[in-house]
């Protein structure tokens, strides 16, 4: 299906037969992808009164329970509430879906022993374009992203500077493949975080952070529509899909 639409003040054209998924899915498995120093997600049949709810096991019915956490087991979208204290909802405040995005490959520089992404770099991938979502895939980009263990592991981060940047530049959704845009030991101050939502001054609710994205090495840099995909979940967070696709501009 070929869709005609206007991004930016741009005709373009997307095949929406082609979506390109950039997510990382939930498994009940110790390999599933893991940060935050909790246990794997679960997901099991109800057991009630000696019986199981799992037609391998005699039922009539699949009733999974799911036990995971949004920030934690895979890919998630998330609002200011993550920081505030008061807990913004996703559900509440991610309104559009679709969004004129830039996937742009950096490679982490070494800073005091530390591996970041600097304002310096986005600027120079960014350049001049417009846009409303950033989707930053790292290198090394290998498969094993699918299924790593993070905690404890120090992965790279944004700078403050880095975030300031973006939000400066009018990103409204920034997307990663690492389990934080802020530094796992931090203790306690997620400036990106912080400087992205712009917290301390006027909050910026319609901005969103993805976090656990995976973005496969076939696809180019360059320019997508993106399409956001939530769960309703009235929490800071949800698990999400988010997708990609192809556009020529006319």
């Amino acid at each position: 299906m070929i869709a005609n639409l206007v991004l930016n003040s741009k005709n373009v054209s997307v095949d929406l037969s082609k979506p390109i998924d950039i997510s990382i899915p939930l498994k009940s498995a110790k390999d599933n992808v893991n940060a935050w120093y909790v246990d794997q997600p679960k997901i099991e049949p109800v057991v009630f009164d000696g019986w199981t709810a799992s037609v391998e096991k005699g039922a009539s019915i699949n009733f999974n329970n799911i036990e995971f956490n949004p920030h934690a087991h895979g890919t998630h979208t998330e609002t200011a509430g993550h920081i505030t204290k008061k807990v913004h909802s996703i559900n509440k405040h991610l309104k559009q879906f679709f969004f004129l995005a830039e996937v742009v490959t950096v490679a982490p520089e070494k800073m005091e022993g530390d591996f970041i992404i600097s304002k310096k770099q986005l600027r120079f991938l960014l350049g001049n374009k417009k846009r409303e979502a950033i989707v930053i895939r790292t290198l090394p980009n290998t498969k094993d992203k699918l299924s790593r263990q993070y905690s404890h592991t120090n992965p790279p981060y944004l700078l403050e500077e880095a975030a300031i940047y973006l939000r400066q530049k009018g990103i409204k959704h920034l997307l990663i493949d690492l389990p934080s845009v802020d530094k796992e030991k931090d203790g306690g101050e997620l400036l990106a975080h912080h400087a992205f939502w712009n917290v301390h001054d006027k909050i910026r609710l319609d901005a969103t952070i993805t976090e656990f994205i995976y973005v496969a090495n076939k696809v180019k840099d360059g320019p997508y529509l993106l399409n956001i995909q939530i769960a309703p979940f009235e929490n800071d967070a949800s698990p999400s899909k988010p997708v990609l696709y192809k556009i020529d501009v006319k």
